[in-house]
Parts: structure tokens; C-alpha cells; sequence
């Protein structure tokens, strides 16, 4: 996987050498990005029976836009969204991720009569408004935190792989008082991640560190 990445990482800049000069004049203002071309292959790489399949990844500025064929409850689905991070919070405590999603569009692939081909089938789903279908999810994931409208709010450090990770956790107390994300969005081939400098914090990420 790591020589496949590297593989991929060397093409992609002999293909674009100008990247590298992009990357550099980002980096003196606090933002990073990712080319849209990179997520794809990473989307690529996602394999197992129950794993999405046919992935495709593009950018709607400022948003991401996602396609997916997936396995909903027997029912095989090919879906398409956009998805727009909208903020993103950071604590010692908590990795809060808001998100808003539009232009979802859903279309099932086989024949089958499953309640849910019935439901996207019927057009009795609103999907301009996901976050009051996921509010009425039975055992909904605990890291959902929030969900009204178009709009999601996912706390990953509910996760429990995520939020009982003891590094994750000593990463956060000494990176959270120095840096904060201001904003995740996409361009035409980048998706950039901006990240806001707060100095005053130095002495508190210096006293974690010395804690850690």
C-alpha cells in the first residue's frame, strides 16, 4: 500500500510539476492541499464485500462531490451527493465536523423489492433535508451528534477506536492551543485545508508537552 502510494505520489508529480511551487506558496499561508486526483485513488483502494464500489470523487466549489455504488439493506443503490464542511471544531475533548449535504440523488440498480428500493423508488423520501431522515435512525452511531435540515454535525472522538486512543487524545491537548482548522473546501482539482495560528496558546501546548 505504502509503495503503491509513493508509485502513485511520484506520477502524479512528474504529470504536474508545477504542484510543487502550489504547495509551497500554500504553505506560507496556512493552507494545505490535496488534489482531487489523490482522493480518488485513495477511494480506489477501498476494498471488502460490504465496501462501497465504483467510487468517484469530484469537487462542486466549495463543496466535494461524492458517487458511490453501495449494498443498503439488500438493496443495491448508486448514490450521489455533495458535501460541504461548514466547520470544523477542535478541543482536548472533541473533533466536531459540521457538514451540509445537497443534490443528493439516489437511483436503485436491481430488482429487487426491499422496503427501501419501495422508499427511494416511490419519491417519498426528501433528500433535500438528510439530516431529519438520519435524526429518525434507529440506534443512530453515537459519534452523530447532531442532524436538522441539510446539515450533520459528527464528533469523532465518539468513536471509540478514535476517543480511547491515548495518543489521539495527547496529540490534541498540545496541537489544540496552537492550531485550529478555518476552513475545509474545494477548488477546482484541490480539496485545501486552511488552518488558523493561535500563538498565544504556546505556553499551554509547551505545559501538555511536558505532561506527555
Amino acid at each position: 500500500m505504502i509503495r503503491d502510494l509513493l508509485s502513485a505520489a511520484a506520477g502524479y508529480v512528474r504529470k504536474n510539476p508545477d504542484e510543487v511551487v502550489r504547495s509551497a506558496l500554500n504553505a506560507g499561508r496556512l493552507r494545505f492541499g490535496v488534489p482531487i486526483a489523490a482522493l480518488s485513488w485513495f477511494a480506489g483502494q477501498v476494498k471488502g464485500k460490504k465496501a462501497p464500489k465504483d467510487i468517484e470523487v469530484g469537487a462542486v466549489p466549495p463543496a466535494l462531490r461524492l458517487g458511490a455504488t453501495v449494498d443498503a439493506m439488500g438493496t443495491i443503490l448508486r448514490a450521489h451527493a455533495s458535501i460541504k464542511v461548514d466547520s470544523v471544531e477542535l478541543t482536548e475533548d472533541s473533533i466536531r465536523v459540521g457538514v451540509r449535504l445537497s443534490d443528493i440523488k439516489l437511483k436503485v440498480l436491481d430488482d429487487s423489492e426491499t422496503p427501501v428500493a419501495t422508499l427511494v423508488k416511490s419519491g417519498a423520501l426528501d433528500l433535500s433535508k438528510p439530516g431529519n431522515l438520519v435524526k429518525f435512525i434507529p440506534k443512530r452511531p453515537a459519534a452523530i451528534v447532531e442532524a436538522h435540515d441539510d446539515r450533520i454535525v459528527i464528533d469523532l472522538m465518539k468513536i471509540p477506536q478514535i476517543g480511547n486512543n491515548p495518543r489521539v487524545r495527547r496529540a490534541l491537548s498540545i496541537i489544540t492551543p496552537l492550531v485550529g482548522i478555518r476552513a475545509i473546501e474545494t477548488d477546482g482539482d484541490h480539496l485545501y485545508v486552511a488552518l488558523r495560528a493561535t500563538p498565544a496558546g504556546l505556553g499551554q501546548a509547551i505545559a501538555a508537552l511536558r505532561d506527555a
